[in-house]
């Protein structure tokens, strides 16, 4: 008979040890990025060319925050209103597409799921270039809804695998019980389908978010120049035209980052849980 050697506590703590080194240390090594674009943000003009750079702003200042509050609201707003509405739009066609897909399994259904997945492949540019011949000869460009549509456009496939492999999950005996008692195919989604597949929309929710707020490639071909520009291109024109304002740009970057990463830590444990839909199989 063989027992089992099991490792020594000290051993273990020393394991245990590295590993808790490892990862803090790869930690500051990617958000230092992060760090010295907060401490940017806080440095006043005259000592942004010191040598060598301060680590820490002494003598911080707010002026690159007044300069967003000034110059680039504008901005934000437009890129919260794009983001609400590509979050909208995207729930609204990608949730009944992937209910179809899970539980209605039309014909052809696996070809389509495919094409979701090729589509996901195809670069932004190109979309861009086809979205601005199309809104050319239709007047959408440099408008908001033509924004929403175009972002949604990344959004869309993405969100119909992640619906779809959530909404396979549910047990066929609920919506046989809703069948049973009268209810068709939309009322059964409707009521019970999606609010049960609540981790599903807050992970596509924001997704679609992150992606819309983020685009660079469809607003610069789509909206630049325009009355309603997002914020990227606001950091962009903001660079080109102050160039030396580092203070002024780093604060942009700090209060465009602010919702993205918000909405992220308040929805994380939805996103774990609507990104694993589907992994595990009974």
């Amino acid at each position: 008979m063989t027992t089992a050697i099991t490792p020594r506590p000290a051993h273990r703590a020393r394991s245990t040890w590295w590993k808790t080194v490892t990862g803090l240390v790869l930690t500051a090594v990617m958000l230092f990025p992060v760090y010295w674009m907060l401490n940017v943000s806080f440095t006043r003009e005259q000592d942004m060319r010191k040598s060598p750079p301060g680590l820490f702003p002494v003598h911080g200042t707010l002026e690159g925050y007044r300069a967003v509050l000034d110059q680039q609201l504008p901005y934000l707003g437009t890129s919260l209103v794009v983001g609400l509405g590509t979050v909208v739009l995207t729930v609204a066609l990608a949730a009944p597409a992937g209910y179809a897909l899970a539980k209605l399994r039309p014909r052809g259904g696996g070809v389509l799921s495919f094409l979701f997945l090729v589509a996901q492949m195809i670069p932004g540019i190109i979309m861009a270039m086809g979205f601005y011949a199309i809104y050319l000869s239709l007047g959408l460009l440099q408008s908001v809804p033509g924004l929403i549509v175009a972002d949604s456009t990344l959004a869309v496939p993405f969100a119909v695998l992640i619906f779809t492999a959530f909404m396979s999950g549910i047990p066929e005996e609920l919506l046989q019980a809703a069948k049973t008692d009268g209810a068709g195919s939309l009322r059964t989604f409707w009521s019970i389908v999606l609010p049960m597949s609540r981790n599903a929309v807050v992970t596509v929710s924001l997704f679609a978010f992150l992606w819309s707020w983020s685009d660079f490639v469809f607003a610069s071909t789509l909206a630049s120049g325009g009355a309603h520009q997002p914020i990227t291109l606001g950091i962009y024109q903001y660079i080109g035209n102050n160039n030396q304002e580092w203070n002024a740009i780093m604060a942009t970057a700090v209060v465009a980052s602010l919702p993205a990463a918000v909405i992220l830590v308040l929805a994380q444990r939805y996103v774990a849980a609507g990104v694993a839909a589907g992994a595990v199989k009974d």
